[in-house]
């Protein structure tokens, strides 16, 4: 099985009850739960209690406590409310009996109307040309331990040098190239929820950049606090889209950064917003 089809089977909850639902979590290393995991499955479990034909438009979510990855996740929905044109829902999800992240998110209709958006980035290198994960950290390989090895199911791909390369270089955003590492099924839920589960994958770093650190930084605590998304253009997860992102505010221990979701023809597809713990332990 593909790190792919693992990634799908993940994002397929078990239905336990009327808008209950159950996921767990892969079998790896991490202390806790990935945030794009939580965030993935929780638009899961809403998408299974909205009728056909309405699409994510958007989500807001908080991370309130970190997941536990030993144990399986319960997800409640509420069913807000359904009208002609728009349904929303509001999602829990529960470990050990407690509330770790609450999502709320709406869908749509689609409809006819007027079209602008931001231009794409100009001058970007394609995706083909530039270097995969493992061949990109190469250098790294022993520094990075078993995350080098560890199965990807999203393949990224720096544009702007690898967080290693860029520290001591302050920057004010980055950007990277990223698709599902393998092909989809044709289920529009099903690609905004593997896109949701990579933006959160190097947003929250980007607020590291203008200081000249990343992640590995000694000393340094980072964490999801909360998330939103906004779907503006249909696209597909597994065709390579451009996240172009950058640093907002970094203050106080909290840092926000932003992305714009490109496809390959230049549409605008989805836009992030994320703000997350940082803090820096000072030597």
């Amino acid at each position: 099985m593909t790190a792919l089809d693992q990634l799908v089977n993940l994002l397929d909850l078990e239905a336990i009850e009327v808008n209950l639902f159950r996921g767990v979590s892969p079998d790896e290393s991490r202390q806790r739960v990935f945030g794009g995991q939580v965030a993935g499955q929780a638009l899961v479990a809403a998408t299974r209690t909205v009728e056909p034909g309405r699409h994510v438009h958007s989500l807001h979510a908080y991370f309130l406590r970190p997941g536990d990855p030993a144990v399986p996740i319960v997800y409640e929905v509420d069913r807000i409310r359904d009208g002609k044109s728009f349904s929303t829902r509001r999602v829990v999800a529960i470990q050990h009996g407690r509330a770790i992240f609450n999502l709320q998110t709406s869908f749509h209709i689609p409809e006819d109307g007027l079209d602008y958006q931001l231009p794409v980035p100009l001058d970007v290198p394609t995706a083909e040309s530039l270097p995969d994960f493992k061949t990109r950290m190469l250098p790294y390989k022993d520094r990075l331990g078993e995350l080098y090895d560890r199965p990807r199911p999203i393949d990224v791909r720096y544009v702007d040098h690898d967080p290693f390369a860029r520290q001591g270089n302050p920057a004010s955003g980055q950007r990277v190239w990223l698709r599902a590492d393998g092909v989809l099924p044709d289920d529009p839920t099903l690609h905004a929820c593997i896109v949701t589960y990579a933006s959160d994958m190097t947003l929250l770093d980007t607020t590291l950049l203008p200081f000249g650190m990343s992640w590995e930084t000694p000393g340094t605590q980072m964490a999801s606090l909360d998330h939103a998304m906004w779907f503006h253009r249909p696209f597909r997860a597994d065709d390579w889209l451009l996240y172009d992102q950058a640093s907002v505010s970094t203050h106080g221990a909290r840092g926000l950064a932003g992305g714009n979701i490109f496809t390959a023809s230049g549409a605008l597809a989805v836009t992030v917003v994320q703000e997350g713990l940082v803090r820096v332990e000072r030597p």
